[in-house]
Order: C-alpha cells, then structure tokens, then sequence
C-alpha cells in the first residue's frame, strides 16, 4: 500500500500560524500588575481544565474513526450494543468533576478579585474619577485638583482607586494588563481597585461599543516612579489649561480621537455634578455651584458605608442650576 504523504504547503501552516500570531497583542496574558495576574491563572485554569475534555474527544473521535473505518474487516461489529457502564461512568464523573472544580474557582474568584475590594497595601492608594464621553475619557484627580483626557499616571505598586461614571451611553472601563473590565454608566458609579507591579505605559480601552468614534476610544495608563510621578504631577499643574463647569459642557460635545489634554486645575464638585446630572428628572444638574448632593446610584445600592441609597428621593439640584 503506498504511504500516504500530505501536500508539501501544509508543512508551513505551523509557521503562518505564528506569524499571525506574532503580531497580537497578548493584553491579559501578559499582565503587570497582581490582578492582572491572578485572572490570567484563572483563565489558564480553565482553559487547561477544558482541555482535559477536549483533547481526549478529539484524539477518540479520530481514532474511531480510523479503527471502524469501511476497510478494516477486524474491527468488531455489533449492531445491537446499546449500554456500557463503564462509559456512563466516564462521560457523566469526570464532567461533573470539572464543573465542580470551576464553580469552586468561579465562587473564590469572585469574592478574592471582587472589583470593589480595595487593594491591601501598605502605601497610600491613588484616588482617579474616570468620565466615559463621546468619545474620550476624561480623569479627574480630586486629591490633586488635577484633570486630564485619555491619559492616566500613577506609581507603581501603588493601589489605584477608581471611580467610574458616564456622562453619555454605557462604555466599559478596562486596561487588559492590569486586569478587571467594568461598566461606566449614567446616573451610576461604578468602582475598580487596580495595581501596576512593572512600570511601563499601558493601553486602556472601552470594550464596549459606543456609537461611531469608538474605536479611537482609547487612553494611556502610564505606571511609574514615585519621582516621576510627581514630575508628571508638576507637567499636569504647569498646564495653562482649567476645566471650568463651562469648559466641561463644551468638552462634554462627541469627538473624535480626542488629544491629551491636561488641566491645571478641575472644578472639585464636577464627578459628582456628573452623577447627579441624571437623577433629578432634567438632565441638568450641573450648574455654576455645582449641586447639593442626594444620593447616587451605585451598583452596590450604598454611599460609603451603611447608607442607602434610596431611588424615590431625587438628588436636589445647587442654587441656580437651570433644572
């Protein structure tokens, strides 16, 4: 019988398939930060968990194949089997083993890598108010008195607090190799607790689509020195550039591929006009005094700790708003 020999072409496909690969960028599989890390050992868990499935049906579908093929007269013929034990056994325990693995994982994973849980350390974490726009991000530095646009700088093996809101339709807050994407959505602040263990600059995203600039949607988070933290600090406040409540609304407007911008200095009340923007009927709540502050909707339903939020009391708009 003449040996069968594939087609000369298939001997570079494994050579295309790294070359398509060469050009990826591996994002969460390539994480900088102790986050980043722990949700990459869970993927990596999973995938190899699956693979004790997968790889066993492929290897078994081929071999049966080969084995009852039409030409092979000693393979055996029983038409009428319909029961084995044995395989019960097998297609029902180890499932049923590695669904019980993952619930484990998934039940850990979720109360360890909660977005909400603050990051234990040490060192003093970075507060940054992060406002989806159409379509940019704006970061607000409140402890700072700083703002800026698609761009972001911090310490490294420094926590970073962030609070998240929209001022438009719902995005997604995500820097794949710190780990922890999270929604930005009107009316509601949202959290995320990350941390930067490599200085490097990291790109951050929406990965949720949001009308036509999407795309260009994205920003640079740049983790660094203590020393050159607090040299970018002095860039940001050397700017000659303020947001004003009247420079927002005009910032607030859609475009595109917006440029970074910093600011010297922020108006301390404008994350939470943009919060309450949406909670008093009207849709204008920022006004030149900022706004007197009702609740606000959060995903945890709670304001700091223990306070309720309640949805039938609307935040009351600041003397001189136009709502």
């Amino acid at each position: 019988m003449k040996k069968y020999k594939p087609p000369r072409w298939t001997r570079f496909l494994p050579s295309l398939g790294l070359l398509l690969l060469g050009g990826c960028n591996m994002g969460v599989l390539d994480p900088k930060g102790a986050i980043g890390i722990e949700e990459r050992s869970i993927i990596i868990t999973a995938t190899w968990l699956m693979l004790l499935v997968v790889v066993p049906v492929i290897i078994m579908t081929l071999a049966f194949a080969w084995k009852y093929r039409e030409s092979n007269k000693a393979a055996r013929y029983e038409p009428d089997w319909s029961h084995s034990t044995a395989i019960e056994v097998v297609v029902w325990l180890i499932p049923c083993l590695i669904i019980m693995v993952l619930g484990y994982i998934t039940w850990k994973s979720s109360h360890d890598l909660d977005p909400y849980k603050p990051i234990e350390s040490e060192v003093k974490p970075i507060t940054i108010e992060a406002v989806a726009l159409d379509w940019k991000w704006l970061f607000i530095y409140p402890d700072q008195h700083v703002a800026t646009i698609n761009e972001i700088a911090f310490p490294v093996n420094t926590p970073v607090n962030f609070k998240i809101t929209s001022d438009s339709v719902m995005n997604s807050f995500f820097i794949p190799q710190l780990g922890s994407m999270i929604y930005a959505m009107a009316g509601m602040e949202t959290k995320l607790h990350l941390i930067a263990n490599h200085a490097g600059v990291y790109d951050g995203m929406s990965s949720n689509y949001s009308g036509g600039g999407f795309s260009g949607m994205k920003f640079k988070a740049k983790a660094m020195s203590g020393f050159e933290f607090e040299q970018w600090l002095k860039q940001v406040k050397a700017s000659p550039r303020e947001l004003t409540l009247a420079d927002y609304e005009k910032l607030a407007q859609p475009s595109e591929k917006e440029p970074v911008t910093l600011f010297a200095k922020v108006d301390p009340n404008l994350f939470h006009g943009v919060l309450h923007k949406y909670m008093d009927g009207t849709g204008g709540a920022i006004a030149g005094g900022g706004t007197s502050y009702g609740p606000v909707c959060t995903s945890r339903n709670t304001i700091g700790t223990g306070q309720q939020v309640s949805m039938a009391v609307p935040a009351v708009a600041a003397p001189g708003s136009n709502s």
